[in-house]
């Protein structure tokens, strides 16, 4: 997306950097352009005057603790993640005006090392773990602080050292490997009290009503719902948040006929009370 020059350089000789509604009314420009200007601005790392989608910074120091506005980004398994699934998250973290990011897990595919068939004339595993790394670097870069819940596919290589009998000592972590040293991974997080996890095993709906608290999860690509449940005392949801992936790849092979997956992602509002879920345009 280019940016015009003039315009950040009339936002700088302002004394206060307005609000995104008022940057759009100023310049006759959509509120999520808008956005973009005001990010640049308020952190003066515009230089050229064009942001490549692929590689805008969300800076580190966003919060704002009066409330919690989650961004919860579904599978991703790189490096098979669909065109413009980056620039859809972003655009939905503006709107929104998020504070907070959760990756639900399975960031990375791990094809080549699949429990189930890999595809033979598929990209070796070194070729594919450097495209992984890659692709991840952006989204690295877009959302610098993170918490990342490890999926079944990110686990793979610590399982199949299990399986090999190597001690847990010999294995990189995740962090590790990709170089995101600020990511926060974990099985599960809690955030005002809902629980953040990749999903393996039991969908949403299950895990919410099994362990009575509100539940966030992906894991499940051609399903996604918020669901409510109302008891005399107590109020809890379950979202299932679909995924980011490319279906046309030969890594989702195994799933071509399934359902069609739900490109989307979630977003939790209201410092835990509001789930919503955003579906990207195909």
């Amino acid at each position: 997306m280019e940016l015009k020059l003039s315009i950040f350089k009339k936002l700088l000789q302002k004394n206060e950097i307005p609000s995104r509604e008022k940057i759009s009314a100023e310049f006759g420009i959509s509120d999520r352009v808008a956005g973009y200007y005001k990010f640049a601005a308020d952190n003066a790392r515009l230089i050229s005057g064009v942001v490549n989608e692929d590689t805008l910074t969300i800076p580190d120091d966003i919060t704002d603790d009066s409330e919690k506005r989650v961004l919860v980004i579904g599978d991703l398994h790189s490096p098979f993640i669909r065109h413009g699934y980056l620039q859809f998250c972003q655009e939905v973290y503006y709107k929104y005006d998020c504070n907070r990011v959760v990756f639900i897990g399975d960031i990375i595919d791990n094809h080549y090392s699949s429990y189930h068939e890999s595809d033979p004339d598929g990209h070796s595993a070194g070729a594919e773990l450097l495209k992984a790394k890659a692709e991840i670097a952006n989204w690295y870069r877009a959302f610098p602080k993170a918490k990342v819940c490890i999926g079944n596919h990110d686990a793979i290589p610590s399982r199949k050292a299990m399986t090999a009998g190597l001690s847990s000592s010999w294995i990189k972590t995740v962090d590790e490997v990709l170089d995101t040293p600020d990511w926060e991974f974990s099985e599960e997080f809690l955030i005002d009290g809902n629980m953040y996890c990749h999903g393996t095993g039991r969908k949403a709906r299950q895990r919410a009503k099994g362990d009575l608290i509100s539940v966030i999860q992906g894991h499940y690509h051609s399903e996604s719902y918020i669901e409510h449940f109302v008891g005399k005392h107590y109020r809890i949801f379950a979202m299932q948040v679909g995924c980011g992936v490319d279906d046309k790849s030969y890594a989702m092979a195994y799933g071509k006929h399934f359902n069609k997956m739900h490109i989307n992602c979630g977003v939790i509002l209201e410092n835990g009370e509001l789930p919503l879920l955003e579906f990207m345009k195909l």
